[in-house]
This record gives structure tokens, sequence and C-alpha cells, in this order.
């Protein structure tokens, strides 16, 4: 017996040829820039290279396409890229998501609206055109009668109606819908999990940098966490954003009670400064948020004393704070936090189920942009609209390793 003859009989006794791999779904990418390290870098260029979740290399389970940039950035990657990896830049969005035909011919669509040459408004907050350009998404959608699993980098809009314009969109064409950022995905520091219904007092997270990009991670830090608290999310009833002097007397007052969880989060981050936070940070930011079922939580902005991340609350059933750090503390890998988030993006692309729900990054997106709305009129601000409820997923999905 031959070469040949062996495998055709080995073959036949296992019933014939073996499957064939199943074909990648089909991905179409609309992003505002494609330059080295923007979000469309460490989120597409993931899918087209492979990535590392859990420090476990893995191949890409999808594949893009096509792709739409609404601005060609001075140093663009996008189009060697596509030269490289195969996919087609199309001057629309429509044709991006049809491959140039009448229909709608992707799989899922992958939207990064994040990074560009966009205006910032007279309060901070940058104009990102995510609206404007999800709304040509759900155009094609719409004239097609089909949608697609869709994912949105990072917080819907600075407005509060246009994000939930988007989400309208998404709950009346029925698609399966996820955003947010990498850091409820991340790396915890230890590895806090919350137990779902588990009671929690009060909560605060910490955080640095820009108050509208960063403010929105720092934000989801915390939303990650206390939306598995007893009974579920049930929405925001209030906000108010205190800023200098105002910072430290609001937390030695009123807010003392979240004086022992900031140390206990500050003390999971290898990034803070020696010396009193009083006298590093010159700026100091406090989001206040007081919640429908009562919860009180504080998200501190302390740009120059830390960087990075973190989480500290008080349970009910614990004596002591419990706090992580989200994100790496040694030097290594690349942004690995991308790892964890882009995991997720295939596994709903693959699948057709979102791993968390879409109203996490409603509810923060309404925050960040209600307090803003806060500062500009110096007040504490009702938020009735901000009644969004969900229940947390059991799977937390946050990388271990």
């Amino acid at each position: 017996m031959n070469r040949r003859d062996f495998l055709a009989a080995g073959l036949g006794a296992l019933g014939g040829p073996l499957p064939a791999a199943p074909e990648k779904k089909k991905v179409a990418a609309i992003v505002t820039e494609y330059r080295y390290y923007s979000h469309a870098d460490v989120i597409c260029g993931r899918i087209l290279e492979g990535y590392t979740p859990d420090n476990v290399r893995v191949e890409p389970r999808t594949r893009i396409v096509s792709m739409y940039t609404d601005q060609i950035a001075p140093k663009d990657m996008s189009r060697d890229l596509a030269a490289k990896h195969g996919f087609k830049i199309y001057p629309t969005i429509a044709e991006a998501l049809t491959l140039g035909g009448d229909k709608l011919a992707v799989d899922a669509v992958l939207f990064v609206g994040e990074h560009g040459n966009y205006p910032t408004n007279e309060r901070g907050q940058k104009l990102y055109p995510r609206y404007e350009l999800f709304q040509k998404i759900v155009e094609v959608y719409r004239k097609s009668r089909r949608a697609v699993p869709t994912f949105c980098d990072k917080h819907l809009s600075y407005s509060w109606q246009k994000a939930h314009e988007m989400y309208r969109w998404s709950r009346e064409l029925k698609f399966p819908f996820m955003a947010g950022s990498s850091i409820p995905v991340t790396v915890r520091v230890p590895e806090l999990e919350l137990p779902l219904d588990c009671g929690v007092e009060h909560a605060v997270s910490v955080g640095y940098g820009e108050l509208d990009a960063y403010g929105f991670h720092t934000l989801e830090t915390l939303q990650c966490m206390v939306e598995r608290r007893k009974g579920g999310e049930k929405g925001i009833a209030a906000v108010e954003w205190l800023e200098g002097d105002a910072v430290w007397k609001w937390r030695d007052g009123e807010g003392r009670w979240s004086a022992p969880l900031l140390d206990a989060a500050l003390a999971t981050n290898p990034n803070v400064k020696p010396g009193r936070m009083e006298q590093n940070s010159k700026l100091p930011v406090v989001f206040l948020l007081e919640y429908r079922d009562g919860l009180r939580t504080a998200t501190y902005m302390l740009n120059g004393h830390q960087s990075g991340f973190s989480f500290g609350a008080e349970l009910k059933d614990r004596t002591q704070p419990v706090a992580a750090h989200f994100g790496l503390t040694q030097k290594g890998r690349a942004l690995p936090h991308f790892d964890g988030l882009v995991r997720c993006i295939e596994e709903m692309f693959v699948t057709g189920r979102p791993v968390y729900p879409v109203e996490r990054t409603l509810l923060t997106t309404g925050a960040l942009a209600l307090l803003f709305e806060a500062r500009a009129q110096k007040k504490r601000l009702a938020t009735p609209e901000l009644k969004v409820a969900y229940r947390a997923p059991r799977n937390t999905y946050f990388q271990r390793t």
C-alpha cells in the first residue's frame, strides 16, 4: 500500500474527508482614523494579526473584508494594511457595508469612533461624529432589511440624546449591540470579582487623564463593578461635579465615607507618587453619583498623584474594603487590555450574542454627558432620564493573566 492508498483508507475508516473549517465571519470596519496606536490600530490590528488574551496567542475568528476611514491621518496605516491583508477601503460607509453592492454583504460591523482631528466644545468634550457615522450604518440596515452584530468602541456619544437614539435604533432593529472600552475586561490586580447580588454600601473609582476620554474609563471602572449589586442596576438619580479645593472639602466632610475606600483603591496601584494627594494633584475632580436605589459613589480624577484606574468598595458582609487596580503592573505586553476587548468583540460577532449588556455603556455615557452639564450649571443635577435598568452578566470576562 502506497502513501496515497494508506491516507485514503484511513479517511474512509473515519467516514470520509475531514470537514472544512468554518468560514470566518466577514467584518466591515468603520473608523475615524487609522494610525499607529490609535484605537483602530489596537482593535482592528488584533483581528488582522492575532492577539493574546490571558497571555495566550489566538488566531482571529473573524476577518476584516472592508474598511471606511472618516479621516486619513498624516501617518495613515490603513492603505498599507489593505494591500497586505487583502481588504478594500471604500469611500463611503454604505459601500463598506455592502462591498460596493446594493445590500448589506458583511456578517458584522466594527465601529471605532475614537481619535482623529475633531473639534472640542466649550465644555471640554471631544465632538466625535459617532452618532452621525452610526446613523449611516443603520441606514444600510434599514435599506437591506437586515442587521448584523455591531460593536461601538468607548462611549456612544458626548450627548445623552444622541446616545439614547443610537441605543433605540439597536432595539428597534433588533441587532446584537455592544459598546464600551477595554478597561472592564482588562487584568485586575488582585483578581477582584464582586459576587452577583452582593451588598454594596459605598464605592469609589480613581482615574487620571483628560476628563472626557479618561473620565469615561474611570466611570466604567466603577460601573462594571457596582452593577453586580443586589437588585441589579436601576439607573442614576442625580450627578454632581466638584473640582479644586471643593474635592478635599467634600471628602473630609459629607463624603468622609469615601476616604478609606480611596486609600484602599490607591494602595493597589503601583503608579502612585510619593507624598500627599492634596499636594500632588493640583486640579482634582470628583464625580458624585446618586443611584436610584440609594447607592452613592465617588469617582476621583487625580492627575499628578497617580496614573491608571482603580476601584474600592465597602460591602455589607466585609469588615475591610475590597479593592483592585485595573491593568497590568509590569511591562512586557503592549496594551494587553485590548486583548480582552477584542476577545469579547469576536465572541459576539461569531455567536450573535453580546457578552455584556450595552446598557452599561448607555448609562455610563449618560452619566458623563450629564456630569459635564452639571459642571456647566455649577450644581447637582437630577437625572430622571438615566432610568436605565439591566442585570449584570454572570461572567465578567476580565482577563486573569
